[in-house]
């Protein structure tokens, strides 16, 4: 078996990458801790995460907070199972001699 079969090009992208590492570690965060964390602008963060949605990677769960729109993200089951296949695919390919 290759080394790079469990490489997951969903998570190919930094951004990507720091969105998932965020809600692996969090029960939740929203578009503004996001934002803060990774450092990117708007479209930028929206893009990434909708093809994390597509994928089936997280939830999105859109609400208002009094007047004002909140939009959160956690992981699903499958997300958690391919982001740590994906971990443990580039600690094999680093260690290997």
């Amino acid at each position: 078996m290759s080394l790079i079969n469990n490489i997951n090009k969903v998570f190919d992208h930094r951004i990507r990458l720091g969105i998932m590492s965020v809600l692996m570690v969090n029960e939740y965060a929203d578009f503004n801790m996001l934002k803060e964390l990774l450092d990117v602008t708007d479209g930028n963060l929206a893009s990434h995460t909708k093809a994390l949605e597509a994928a089936k990677y997280i939830h999105v769960e859109k609400q208002f907070i009094g007047r004002k729109p909140n939009t959160r993200y956690t992981t699903s089951k499958l997300g958690e199972l391919e982001f740590k296949k994906h971990i443990d695919a580039l600690e094999k390919l680093i260690n290997k001699h």
